[in-house]
């Protein structure tokens, strides 16, 4: 993949993939997303104090059909793994409209360190994190 052009990037993925799926890690994003970094910078200025049972998490939103910009970010906090409120949302339990038409995957590796965290702090730093993605530039929903 070093050395191609960015527009083969989605070609060099699927190869990748297709050969290396079981190697790969959780957070690392099915697809190339031109935002991502930022929100990885803007996720990192954010910390929380103690542990708790509450979990900060994205989901990328497809907007591909409808919007000039392909993606948006979705981001939520709940009891459950990022991955286990993924899936309710797209079964239709206590879902998201965003997620549940658009959403196409947990974006995990920007909030890794706002896991198990005590719900004061997660309910704040939901609502900081979507103003200041928002403020970045990204296409956000939820935060509320």
């Amino acid at each position: 993949m070093r050395g191609e052009m960015a527009i083969n990037i989605e070609r060099a993925l699927e190869r990748l993939w297709a050969e290396a799926a079981a190697t790969i890690p959780d957070w690392l994003p099915m697809r190339y997303i031109e935002w991502l970094p930022t929100a990885y910078d803007v996720a990192l200025r954010f910390q929380a104090d103690g542990k708790g049972r509450s979990n900060i998490y994205l989901v990328l939103l497809d907007y591909e059909d409808s919007r000039a910009e392909s993606y948006g970010v979705y981001v939520g906090m709940s009891k459950y793994t990022p991955s286990q409120r993924f899936d309710q949302h797209k079964a239709g339990i206590r879902a998201a409209g965003s997620v549940l038409k658009r959403g196409i995957e947990v974006l995990t590796g920007p909030t890794l360190h706002l896991q198990y965290i005590k719900r004061g702090e997660a309910e704040r730093i939901e609502g900081k994190l979507a103003e200041a993605l928002a403020a970045a530039g990204l296409m956000v929903k939820g935060g509320h």
